[in-house]
C-alpha cells in the first residue's frame, strides 16, 4: 500500500507542495497559544456556575479530581463572566480555520505505515488520535451550543466537560513532544539565506525536493520529513500566501462573531443567534435567550392578584406581593446579562431589592447565607439555581422589579427576578417564585 499513489497510505499521494515543517510549526504555535487559553477561560467560567455548591448547579455530577480548582467565584469586577465566556466562545469561533489548516497539514501522519514503530512512536500516535478526535469534538459541540442547535446526545455541560479534560491531556502530551521541533523549524526558516539551497546530488532515498521556492517563502533545504512530499505537484500559492487565507478566514470570523458582545457591533454578529437586531425596541428592548412562552409562564400566573413571592430562612416564611415588594427599600445596579453562549449585553440599570435585606427579612442579619432559586419556569435547564453567600451579600445583587425605568416585561422576567454581578445568565432567574435562604 506505500507503494501505490493511488493510497492515502503511500507518501506520493499528497501532493500539496504547501506541507512541510515551517507550515505546520507556524499553525501549531498559534494553536498552542490559542487552545491554552481556551480551555483557562473554559475553566473558569464553569467554576463561575458554582458546580461545588449545590448538585442543582452541578451538571457534570463525578467529576473528583477534575473539580481540584473550584473556588468560591467572586462578584468583582462585574463584568468578570461576560469576559471570559465572550473570549472563550469568540476565540473558538475565531480559532477554527487554524484548526482545520492545522490538520489539514498533518493529515498524511494519520495513514503512515506502519501503524507504530515502536513503543514510544505508538503512544505519540495514541495521543495523536485523542488530539485530532477531541479537538473536533470539542470544537464542534461548542460550536453547536453557540448556535442552540442542541444535536448531541447527552447534557452539552457534561459532554464539553469531560470532552476537555481528554482533549488537553492529549493536546499536552503532544505541546510537550512537538513544541521543541516547531522552534526549530522557525529558527531554522529565519537562519536560512534569502536564495535557495541547493540540495546537492540526490541520493537513491532521498525525497524529491518540492520545486522552486516562492518569492516570501522561508527555503529550506529538502529534509527527510513525512510532510514533505516527495512527489509535489506546481504549487498554485506560497505557504505564506497560505497563511494569510487562514488568518483572514479568522478575522471574518471574529468580525462576524464578536459583535454579539457588544451593542454597538451586534448588526455584525451575522454568524451569531445573538446578533442582528435587538427583541425589540424601548427600555426592555434588549437581548433575551428564552420567552416568556417558551418557559411556559402562564400570566394568570404573574398577575398582581395571583403572585406571591415566598421567602424562607431563619425564621419562618414570608409572603410577598409585589406592590409589597416595592414598598420595601429600593436599589439600583448596572449590571449586562452574559450568557454561555458567548453573547452579553451592555449594562442596563436594574432597580429592585437587595437580595440581603430579604435575607434579614427571615432572620438572616448581619452576613447572609446562600440562597437557592426557584422561577415558575416550567421546562428547560435552571428553572432553579443556588447562589452563594458572597453573591447574596454585594449591595449589587438583587430581586429586580424595574430594568432602565420602566417594570420588567414578560421575557424579561416579570413581575421579579435575580440579577448578580459576573455570574452567569442562567443564575440570574427569572420569574422567580420562591427564595430560601440558608447553607447550601
Amino acid at each position: 500500500m506505500r507503494d501505490d499513489p493511488r493510497l492515502p497510505f503511500s507518501p506520493r499521494f499528497w501532493r500539496s507542495p504547501l506541507r512541510g515543517p515551517w507550515f505546520t510549526s507556524v499553525l501549531g504555535l498559534v494553536l498552542l497559544v490559542g487552545i491554552t487559553v481556551l480551555f483557562v477561560t473554559g475553566l473558569v467560567s464553569y467554576a463561575a456556575y458554582n458546580p461545588d455548591l449545590s448538585p442543582v448547579n452541578d451538571k457534570t455530577p463525578g467529576k473528583g479530581l477534575l473539580g481540584f480548582y473550584l473556588f468560591a467565584w467572586p462578584t468583582h469586577p462585574y463584568w468578570l463572566y461576560r469576559l471570559t465566556q465572550g473570549v472563550h466562545v469568540t476565540l473558538g469561533i475565531t480559532l477554527v480555520p487554524v484548526l482545520l489548516a492545522k490538520l489539514w497539514s498533518v493529515v498524511p501522519r494519520l495513514f503512515a505505515l506502519p501503524p507504530a514503530r515502536s513503543l514510544t512512536h505508538a503512544l505519540e500516535r495514541l495521543s495523536l488520535l485523542l488530539l485530532v478526535g477531541g479537538g473536533l469534538f470539542e470544537f464542534v459541540t461548542g460550536i453547536l451550543n453557540v448556535q442552540l442547535d442542541y444535536v448531541f446526545p447527552g447534557s452539552f455541560y457534561v459532554l464539553h466537560f469531560y470532552g476537555a479534560w481528554v482533549f488537553f491531556s492529549a493536546f499536552v502530551a503532544h505541546a510537550v513532544l512537538k513544541t521543541p521541533m516547531a522552534l526549530r523549524n522557525l529558527r531554522q526558516a529565519r537562519d536560512e539565506p534569502s536564495e535557495p539551497v541547493s540540495p546537492g546530488p540526490a541520493e537513491p532515498n532521498d525525497p524529491v525536493p518540492p520545486g522552486p521556492a516562492e518569492p516570501n517563502d522561508p527555503v529550506f533545504p529538502a529534509p527527510v520529513n513525512d510532510l514533505v512530499s516527495p512527489a509535489p505537484a506546481a504549487p498554485t500559492v506560497s505557504r505564506r500566501g497560505a497563511l494569510w487565507f487562514v488568518g483572514g478566514g479568522s478575522l471574518l470570523l471574529l468580525l462576524t462573531t464578536v459583535g454579539q458582545s457588544f451593542d454597538g457591533l451586534r448588526r455584525l454578529a451575522l454568524l451569531a443567534p445573538h446578533g442582528g437586531a435587538g427583541p425589540g425596541t424601548g427600555p426592555n428592548g434588549f437581548q433575551i435567550n428564552k420567552t416568556a412562552a417558551y418557559a411556559g409562564i402562564d400570566p394568570a400566573e404573574t398577575s398582581e392578584d395571583a403572585w406571591r413571592l415566598v421567602v424562607t430562612g431563619r425564621t419562618g416564611t414570608i409572603r410577598l406581593s409585589r406592590a409589597q415588594l416595592t414598598e420595601l427599600p429600593q436599589h439600583s445596579a448596572a449590571l449586562p446579562i452574559a450568557c454561555v453562549e458567548g453573547w452579553s449585553t451592555s449594562d442596563q440599570w436594574w432597580r429592585g431589592v437587595r437580595l440581603r435585606d430579604l435575607a434579614a427579612l427571615v432572620g438572616h442579619d448581619g452576613d447572609p447565607p446562600d440562597l437557592f432559586v426557584e422561577s415558575l419556569q416550567r421546562h428547560g435547564g435552571f428553572r432553579r439555581a443556588a447562589l452563594r453567600a458572597n453573591q447574596v451579600a454585594d449591595p449589587r445583587s438583587l430581586l429586580a422589579l424595574h430594568v432602565n425605568g420602566e417594570e420588567l416585561s414578560p421575557d424579561h422576567g416579570h413581575p421579579a427576578r435575580i440579577i448578580v454581578p459576573a455570574a452567569p445568565g442562567v443564575l440570574n432567574t427569572k420569574w422567580v417564585a420562591r427564595l430560601t435562604f440558608g447553607d447550601l
